[in-house]
């Protein structure tokens, strides 16, 4: 099944999500995941992203980075975007979504690299 896989540069599990919402608040700017600061504020998920996740028209899964490693049986560099069809393939690597400025831009990227794919 053709998919996208999000993997975030964080881990999974309440200690690790209240870590991250507090480094989010007190220092933004050495938060280490910039796939979360461009589709999340501080508490949830921003309304743009979640319209986007339901209109792409392809099935997305998203993973912290132990999820993932313990899921597929591999490690990345974290964030990255896969496309999933039988193998995983890198969409955009942890390079190109650090460049990425605002969630506009990361939502333009996305689409391309499918349409690209």
């Amino acid at each position: 099944m053709d998919m996208l896989v999000f993997v975030y540069n964080s881990y999974s599990g309440p200690i690790s999500g209240l870590l991250d919402i507090g480094h989010k608040i007190l220092s933004p700017d050495t938060y280490p995941c910039s796939l979360c600061n461009l589709t999340h504020d501080a508490f949830s998920e921003k309304q743009a992203w979640r319209e986007f996740r339901k209109n792409v028209g392809l099935p997305m899964e998203f993973l912290h980075r132990d999820e993932f490693e313990k899921q597929y049986g591999r490690t990345a560099v974290y964030p990255v975007i896969f496309r999933k069809n039988g193998d995983l393939r890198v969409l955009m690597a942890k390079e190109e979504i650090d460049r990425i400025e605002n969630l506009d831009d990361l939502i333009i990227a996305v689409r391309k690299a499918v349409a690209e794919s």
